[in-house]
């Protein structure tokens, strides 16, 4: 069993990473992989691996409590890696464990694969068991300008790759349709802001 690793990221694409550890390149799945770059010499992952019949998966982490939170998720019925790298993605944590904590079932079916009875067994699987999780929130220069996007300048190939990323993640053709607009009316600068507003207006919706 893996605790983490540490080496560099050498690939990147919207369904999972590449980290280079002694010359072996391992596929991790992450909850958003554009919040890595292989520019970064030496990154530090902590690492979840899953075993089944028929593969080995494994699943990366930026922080101790993420992976945590992570166990916990995939402890509850009908949450299975794939959904809990979704709920995660969106990185409101606080935002998570105050819906749980407060039977917000309208928040909670808001991620991909999440009905009713879903969260009503988060709800009971996990409430009053989160608190220990406390997870740094990203902030600085992290933040979102709403400005007019230039549709034919470099900017456009990130809202693709953020939209693939977001397909990815389990969310449909018909939710991703109702914040294109709005997605295409900013002018951002990397695929992991417009992911980050991307998963920000879904969960407004």
């Amino acid at each position: 069993m893996y605790e983490y690793m540490k080496g560099q990221v050498t690939f990147v694409s919207p369904y999972y990473i590449v980290l280079e550890v002694g010359g072996i390149g391992y596929q991790l799945a992450v909850a958003n992989p554009f919040r890595y770059n292989t520019e970064t010499k030496e990154t530090l992952i902590y690492i979840y691996q899953a075993v089944r019949e028929d593969a080995i998966n494994l699943f990366g982490f930026n922080q101790y409590e993420e992976k945590q939170l992570f166990m916990k998720l995939i402890s509850v019925s009908g949450i299975g890696p794939k959904s809990a790298l979704a709920i995660m993605a969106g990185e409101d944590h606080v935002g998570l464990v105050k819906a749980i904590e407060s039977d917000d079932f309208k928040y909670l079916t808001k991620f991909p694969g999440v009905g009713k009875k879903t969260a009503q067994q988060m709800i009971l699987d996990l409430k009053g068991k989160l608190d220990d999780l406390v997870i740094s929130e990203l902030k600085g220069d992290e933040q979102i300008s709403l400005l007019d996007i230039d549709l034919d300048g470099s900017n456009n190939r990130y809202l693709e790759e953020a939209i693939e990323a977001l397909l990815a993640l389990g969310y449909s053709q018909k939710e991703l349709a109702r914040i294109e607009k709005e997605l295409k009316s900013l002018n951002l600068d990397s695929t992991d802001a417009y992911l980050r507003q991307g998963l920000s207006l879904l969960m407004k919706k």
